[in-house]
């Protein structure tokens, strides 16, 4: 059973790494690729899973699995404007909602929610909507993003190029 100050200091805990995935939002929805990329910790990955048990994303096939030089890449590609992600990319507005909080450890707490997103482009809006889970790394007072999975909920059909991030 937790003591008083042990529930206090997860309910801190877990309502800072609210506000920091509620940023992370922001940032992805106003297109502020560069300070989405100072969330990172250089170890980390975002993956974004085919199948929806996969748990080895390493050994999975994925829609995407960056690492550190991939999530660069990535930007790069979407904010140079010599691909057609980059040149008529989809404006996009995001919902993230129903958070749990899945563990809570030492330096490192992993949340789960829901995210719907809808992007507009050419006139049509689609929509998005996926399970995510944020390991976030507390370290010296600051969060970072240790790994994000996002879990779209028809992840196993066909993906077209979407020119923004989940």
């Amino acid at each position: 059973m937790m003591d008083d100050r042990n529930a206090l200091f997860s309910q801190s805990t877990f309502a800072r790494a609210i506000e920091f995935i509620w940023q992370e939002a922001e940032l992805l929805d106003r297109r502020d690729y560069q300070a989405w990329l100072d969330l990172w910790d250089p170890a980390g990955h975002y993956v974004v899973p085919i199948d929806p048990n996969a748990t080895d994303y390493a050994a999975s096939l994925n829609y995407a699995y960056d690492d550190h030089d991939m999530r660069e890449k990535r930007v790069q590609r979407m904010t140079s404007g010599f691909s057609a992600s980059a040149s008529d990319a989809a404006r996009t507005v995001r919902t993230v909602s129903r958070f749990t909080l899945s563990s809570d450890a030492p330096g490192r707490v992993v949340v789960k929610s829901a995210q719907v997103l809808v992007a507009y482009k050419r006139g049509v809006a689609t929509l998005f909507a996926a399970d995510l889970t944020h390991q976030i790394a507390f370290a010296n007072g600051e969060l970072k993003l240790a790994e994000k999975v996002i879990r779209l909920i028809d992840s196993t059909e066909a993906l077209s190029a979407i020119g923004f991030l989940l």
